[in-house]
C-alpha cells in the first residue's frame, strides 16, 4: 500500500497535519511565524491556527506573544527524555536479560512506572511452548504482580502514601491482593528482601519474580522479571532464580551509575 492510500484509509488528516507542522521546525529554523508555517506546510492559515492553538494548549508548541512566532514546546523535550532514558536502559539491560533467558529458557521482561501504572518496555520470549505472553507497551496496576509491586515498593514514602490515598484495589484474579493493609505489609517485606514474587495475581497460572533497578540517585528506575507458567515453576530452585535475577538487576544498576 502506497503512502497516499495509507493516509486515506488508515489515518486522520488532522493528525498528519499536526505532525507536518512539528516537522517544519529544525535546528536552523527553531522559530516560525504563522506565515512561515503556511509557506512550509502548504496548509491554509485557518487550519493552521486551529491546530497551532491545540498544540500550544497541550504543550507541544510554545507561542511567543510578542513576536507571534512558534517554537517546539517543553512537552516534546519531556517525551524525548523518556525515549532517551528508556533507550539507554534497554541497551544496558538487553544483554543481561538475554543471558537470563538463555540460562532459564523463561520469559524475561523489563518494566517501568508510567502514570501510576506498570508499563512493559522490554520483553524476551520464553523458548518453551507453554509460556505466559506479554508485549511491549502492556500496562497494569502497581498493586498486582511481582514487577509492579517492586516498582511500588521502592517509591519514596511520600510517593507511596500518595499512591495509597488515590487508588482502589480491583480484583484482577482470585489471587489479587484485596486489602490495602495487606498490600502495605507486603511492600515493606519487598523493601526488606530486595525482590518480589507473585502467583497468579494478574494472570492466572503465572509465577513471577522481580528485582529492582535503580538510577544514580538510588531512585527506582525499573523492575526486571522472570515469568514462568505454574506447571513448570516447581522444576526450579526458587532461591537460584531470585539470586540470578538480583545479580542481573544489580549489574544493570551499577552500569547505569558508572556511565552517568
Amino acid at each position: 500500500m502506497d503512502e497516499t492510500n495509507f493516509k486515506k484509509n488508515y489515518s486522520m488528516q488532522t493528525l498528519h497535519r499536526s505532525i507536518q507542522i512539528l516537522r517544519a521546525f529544525s535546528t536552523e529554523r527553531k522559530t516560525l511565524s504563522l506565515t512561515e508555517l503556511h509557506n512550509k506546510t502548504g496548509l491554509s492559515k485557518s487550519s493552521l491556527q486551529r491546530i497551532l492553538s491545540t498544540l500550544v494548549f497541550e504543550g507541544f508548541l510554545y507561542k511567543n506573544e510578542e513576536t507571534k512566532k512558534y517554537q517546539l514546546g517543553l512537552e516534546l523535550m519531556f517525551l524525548g527524555n523518556l525515549v532517551e532514558k528508556n533507550s539507554s536502559l534497554l541497551s544496558i539491560a538487553n544483554p543481561i536479560m538475554e543471558a537470563i533467558r538463555m540460562e532459564t529458557g523463561e520469559s524475561v521482561s523489563l518494566n517501568v512506572i508510567e502514570e501510576n501504572k506498570r508499563k512493559c518496555i522490554g520483553y524476551l520470549m520464553s523458548s518453551h511452548g507453554l509460556q505466559t505472553l506479554s508485549f511491549i507497551g502492556q500496562e497494569s496496576p502497581l498493586y498486582a504482580g511481582a514487577s509492579a509491586k517492586v516498582l511500588l515498593a521502592f517509591l519514596t514514602d511520600e510517593e507511596l502514601q500518595n499512591y495509597f490515598n488515590t487508588i482502589s484495589l480491583e480484583e484482577l484474579t482470585e489471587h489479587t491482593i484485596k486489602s490495602k493493609d495487606d498490600l502495605y505489609e507486603e511492600i515493606m517485606t519487598i523493601r526488606k528482601h530486595g525482590y518480589a514474587k507473585s502467583e497468579g495475581e494478574r494472570i492466572k497460572g503465572a509465577y513471577s519474580i522481580s528485582a529492582p533497578i535503580f538510577n544514580p540517585f538510588n531512585e527506582i528506575l525499573a523492575a526486571m522479571s522472570i515469568v514462568i507458567p505454574s506447571p513448570r515453576y516447581e522444576e526450579y530452585d526458587e532461591q537460584v532464580l531470585i539470586k540470578l535475577l538480583q545479580d542481573g538487576a544489580n549489574q544493570i544498576t551499577q552500569t547505569i551509575k558508572t556511565i552517568n
